[in-house]
């Protein structure tokens, strides 16, 4: 059996201010590891991300940092109160009363309920009294308790039931409650509102963790509705769960609010509703006045809705109120995470092909894959290689095998820019942008502009997409709009623009690229390195990264030793990025999330097959110091590969196309030293950050 979620162990009170709130949170990190709940550090950089995010300081004094991570083995609560305040980001001042919420990565759904219910508790300003004014921890381990581990009641028969409340006030209203809850302590009965003068709200509410904010969200908006006297209806899209609206309450409704700091689900429901959209905790600190807002927009004909075309995917556009740097930012992280998938299955495919069946499987590998079986396998098959005519090292079932796996992979690889246009344009526009992005992104490929121009292109498409949105047609025209109007018409735009003016400028720029390079073989050979090396990793499978890359491929048909230099330095120093974060976010695992941790395992791979994508996430959320000391490893190793006269015949295949390379010890040297600097400089520098920030 579990332990309760708060003991008088789990609470400090009266405590002298250790600092500013990062002490105060190692102070909490402290207090719940000392209960064998967790792991110390782990915790600490799980709450210190967490504050990263948005503060957790609320009006009223009180901060609840708040996270679900690994480190932590069993769900507890932690309260410290301070003598002198500190400031946790709040508005209305600083916060002598921490409740730090944590769960593991893995909680289930009744942790999650009673931690949600403590975060509607401390919405209401008697329970925040009656913790300031308790005298022992044990009477605070009561108070909290009392809130989300009730005592079982009677019902209404006589028996007995567990008082334990639902996760989620998922779909409540106000007043009087539909879903039958009881109104909060100390507030007035619910006033029951007249449909037919004041309009029934809907409010949706979701925080980034899910755990606390989107049920105070939900509380304060309850709160003030109740005494407003209007029926509101709310979904908390929380880890807890979630529970839609019903048909009925959305034909009722009047207005919309979404008070969320991530994308929100099922947005199709509510097409040509008014709508009110604004960050999470403006629903804490401002509930009546979001609701005076949902009033008027109800009753404005004029007034913002949810847009008919756009609704048709989660995803959609947040809305007027969101910063346009705010929506392009999550455009793009959607964009990289859609990609991720495509470049770990083609990228370790391809790597298995060459373990399979050798370096020279790129040059067959379609032709085997396409004209060979089970039943007819092939025996040694001649290709043009880099030293002119010659026949793979392999033949019959692992040659197959091979170039299967590699054919797969390579085609996986081949939708990396379409997908990632394709998913900046849907982060901006919905499921309107898709189409428009992914044509876009393989017009970006076939004009030569690689990944910057996927990034142009999704750009390019989400906007005029999302304008189209908004327009107003006709009625027996609406229903055409968003699957061919809008992806027809932008698709043209888009295609139009990269193929009339875009694509040949950045085509150029890739081809002067790859001429200056040329122009520094020789007795520059280390500076040629150092040049390669600073390509591979300023954008990570980007232009600059293709042009290296073609560089060195092209270079392979001489069959000359400078040649096989090249390709090497070009491998090697792509593997740099990907193995480099790995190393940083296993010997500094407090300093990443635990998304980025699990990318970390996965770049392990990704480095060792060559694909610098796998550093993408990284650099994504960090540029300004992951790709500086990126650049830094890949110029050291690309030196070396050069300085050592490391020569590799195989285009790509990282580790598994060793017996390729020659001398190996030199490849492998070249690759350990920059990965080293390179993990270093990046541990250091979010070292730095981290303690600026503390």
């Amino acid at each position: 059996m579990s332990a309760p979620l708060i003991t008088p162990e789990l609470v400090r009170l009266d405590v002298p201010s250790p600092g500013d709130k990062n002490a105060v949170i190692a102070l909490m990190a402290d207090l719940i590891a000392s209960t064998g709940r967790s792991e110390r550090d782990g915790l600490e950089a799980g709450l210190l991300a967490r504050e990263e995010s948005f503060a957790t300081g609320m009006p009223g004094g009180f901060a609840i940092p708040h996270c679900r991570v690994e480190a932590v083995h069993e769900a507890a609560l932690g309260v410290v109160r301070l003598r002198e305040p500190v400031d946790f980001g709040a508005a209305d001042g600083p916060a002598d009363l921490i409740l730090a919420i944590t769960a593991p990565a893995g909680t289930d759904d009744q942790h999650l309920k009673l931690l949600a219910q403590l975060s509607r508790a401390l919405i209401r300003p008697e329970f925040l009294a009656d913790l300031r004014g308790a005298e022992t921890p044990e009477q605070v381990s009561a108070l909290i308790a009392d809130v989300v581990e009730p005592a079982p009641v009677p019902d209404a028969a006589g028996t007995s039931t567990d008082g334990t409340p639902d996760a989620a006030p998922t779909a409540r209203s106000a007043p009087a409650s539909a879903a039958g809850s009881a109104p909060a302590a100390g507030a007035e009965p619910a006033v029951d509102a007249d449909p037919d003068k004041t309009p029934v709200l809907l409010a949706i509410t979701s925080c980034p963790t899910g755990i606390a904010h989107t049920y105070m969200a939900a509380e304060a908006l309850e709160n003030a509705a109740r005494d407003k006297g209007v029926e509101l209806h709310v979904e908390t899209q929380g880890s807890g769960g979630i529970t839609p609206f019903t048909e009925e309450q959305i034909a009722a409704a009047g207005a919309l609010i979404i008070a969320a700091d991530v994308n929100i689900s099922g947005r199709e429901r509510f097409a040509g509703l008014p709508l009110v959209e604004h960050p999470v905790k403006r629903a804490i600190s401002h509930g009546p006045q979001l609701i005076d807002e949902a009033l008027a927009a109800a009753a404005d004909p004029h007034a913002a809705r949810v847009p008919a075309a756009s609704a048709a995917s989660e995803g959609e556009t947040r809305g007027a109120t969101q910063s346009w740097p705010r929506r392009i930012q999550g455009a793009v992280m959607t964009g990289v995470s859609y990609m991720i998938p495509f470049v770990a299955a083609g990228g370790l495919l391809m790597a298995l092909g060459f373990l399979i069946a050798g370096f020279d499987v790129a040059f067959v590998a379609q032709d085997v894959a396409t004209t060979s079986s089970l039943s007819s396998l092939p025996g040694h098959v001649s290709y043009d290689g880099p030293t002119g005519a010659a026949q793979t090292e392999r033949a019959g079932l692992a040659l197959y095998l091979g170039a299967v796996l590699f054919t797969l992979g390579n085609l996986g690889m081949g939708f990396l820019v379409a997908a990632l246009s394709g998913y900046i344009a849907f982060g901006l526009a919905g499921r309107p942008g898709i189409a428009p992005g992914f044509i876009g992104g393989a017009v970006s490929v076939a004009v030569g502009a690689g990944f910057l121009g996927g990034l142009i292109t999704g750009l390019l498409a989400g906007p005029i997409a999302l304008w189209f949105t908004t327009l107003k047609p006709p009625r027996w025209l609406a229903g055409l709009m968003p699957v061919v109007i809008i992806p027809l018409v932008t698709t043209f735009v888009v295609g139009g623009l990269m193929l009339l003016f875009l694509g040949r400028p950045l085509a150029s720029l890739m081809t002067a690229l790859q001429d200056g390079l040329t122009g520094m073989s020789g007795s520059s050979a280390v500076l040629l390195g150092v040049i390669i090396g600073l390509m591979m990793c300023v954008d990570l499978g980007g232009p600059v990264n293709k042009a290296a890359y073609l560089f060195a491929t092209a270079g392979l048909s001489q069959g000359t030793e400078a040649s096989f230099q090249i390709m090497a330095a070009v491998m090697a120093a792509g593997m740099v990025p990907p193995l480099a974060m790995a190393l940083s976010t296993l010997v500094r695992r407090r300093l990443y999330s635990p998304v980025e941790r699990e990318n970390g395992t996965t770049a392990w791979l990704l480095g060792a097959a060559f694909i610098s994508e796998g550093a993408i996430p990284f650099a994504a959320a960090d540029p300004l110091r992951v790709i500086p000391s990126m650049m830094t490893g890949g110029a050291l190793t690309g030196a070396l590969v050069m300085a050592l006269g490391v020569g590799s015949q195989a285009p790509h295949g990282g580790i598994f196309v060793a017996f390729a390379i020659s001398p190996v010890w030199g490849f492998v040297l070249a690759i350990l030293a920059g990965t080293l600097v390179a993990a270093t400089l990046v541990t250091v520098l979010k070292e730095l950050r981290a303690r600026r920030t503390a």
